[in-house]
């Protein structure tokens, strides 16, 4: 007969497989959905699953982040390959998405593990020292939270500078290409080419 503890572990057991075979990814553009995550991963990895990781506390629309999870680890691992030897940019995110290998603490449904109690407990004022150390936590985390936005809001500031320099840049090859298409369609690649005594192929 199976006990309690034996499937509380093959759970777990069952969750450690899921995680090794699941990649991180941030730096995701929130118009990115499953679908295009799955099209962009295509070319060295199936994927089975994707969950996304949404920060709703802040007044911000900021590109999320995303667990994956695919076929194997063999594959989790070309996936990072491939992300972190190469700009991969998905959904047109100025910034290339990072990514890394899942952690069990990243999935916002997980098993307990087995033979680890909780327990919990209010502090109160009149505990003396332990409410004093909560008190400073406090204080702290709110310290830290003030930071976090300062740097999202310089992250945003950032994001959108790049973008406008890459816009600039496709602009400027566009025209590029625009001006030689138009050279070739109107005849005066011939003239130049007979001027510099350069040969063209017929298709000219």
């Amino acid at each position: 007969m199976v006990t309690s503890d034996e499937d509380a572990k093959k759970a777990y057991a069952d969750f450690e497989k899921k995680v090794k075979r699941t990649i991180y990814i941030d730096h995701l553009s929130p118009q990115v959905t499953s679908s295009v995550i799955k099209a962009a991963l295509a070319q060295c990895a199936n994927v089975v699953d994707v969950e996304f990781i949404v920060n709703y506390t802040i007044p911000y629309d900021i590109p999320s982040a995303a667990l994956v999870e695919l076929d194997d680890e063999i594959q989790a691992k070309a996936a990072l390959d491939l992300m972190n030897d190469f700009p991969f940019i998905i959904g047109g995110m100025p910034r290339p998405v990072r990514a890394t290998c899942a952690k069990p603490e990243m999935f916002r449904e997980r098993p307990p593990r087995p033979g680890i109690k909780k327990e919990f407990q209010w502090v109160k004022q009149e505990d003396g020292t332990e409410y004093e150390g909560m008190k400073k936590l406090r204080i702290l985390a709110k310290r830290q939270e003030v930071e976090n936005m300062a740097l999202i809001k310089n992250q945003l500031e950032e994001e959108k500078e790049l973008a406008k320099q890459q816009q600039e840049l496709l602009d400027g090859n566009y025209k590029k290409y625009d001006m030689l298409e138009n050279v070739v369609q109107n005849g005066n690649m011939k003239s130049l080419a007979q001027h510099y005594g350069v040969s063209l192929a017929d298709e000219f």
